[in-house]
């Protein structure tokens, strides 16, 4: 199968973009991710699919905990700086760290707290279940979708 082809034809679907962080000691860890979803309610579970070429991901697994920050339209810049290459991903980015011990990043529109609980092979990915340790939301604001290699933003009502 041609991988341009896979790319262009699955790139159809919009997905929203989220960023799962987490601390190596001190030092935030984190990446840019659209391959996120719920999986389960009882219990409850999300899910996520993790390049084997992550080098944020070994740091993040090592701690055994990581928070999913699900993104707002105006966080395009926070995109591409998680999404970049590097140690110094978080030094333009507001974040604090979680009761349980994770990164949120600021102005996110739901943050996800979770415990890791197993790791799948699966072709050139891992994906990676976590149990929901805690949740928050704020009232407003709209994703940031990608749609098409493209940033864009949902029309929904509050």
């Amino acid at each position: 199968m041609d991988a341009a082809v896979f790319r262009d034809v699955l790139g159809r679907f919009a997905s929203g973009i989220t960023v799962v962080a987490g601390l190596d000691g001190a030092e935030p860890v984190g990446f840019a991710c659209q391959s996120f979803a719920s999986l389960s309610i009882d219990p409850p579970l999300v899910m996520l699919a993790v390049g084997k070429t992550s080098t944020s991901w070994p740091r993040i697994e090592r701690a055994g905990r990581f928070c999913v920050s699900i993104l707002a339209e105006d966080q395009q810049e926070v995109c591409a700086a998680l999404g970049a290459s590097g140690r110094q991903k978080f030094a333009a980015v507001p974040w604090r760290t979680s009761a349980h011990g994770t990164v949120v990043i600021d102005g996110a529109l739901a943050t996800v707290d979770c415990r890791l609980a197993a790791v799948h092979e699966a072709g050139d990915h891992h994906i990676v279940t976590g149990e929901v340790v805690d949740l928050a939301a704020r009232e407003n604001g709209r994703p940031l979708l990608y749609f098409r290699s493209r940033y864009a933003a949902g029309a929904f009502s509050n």
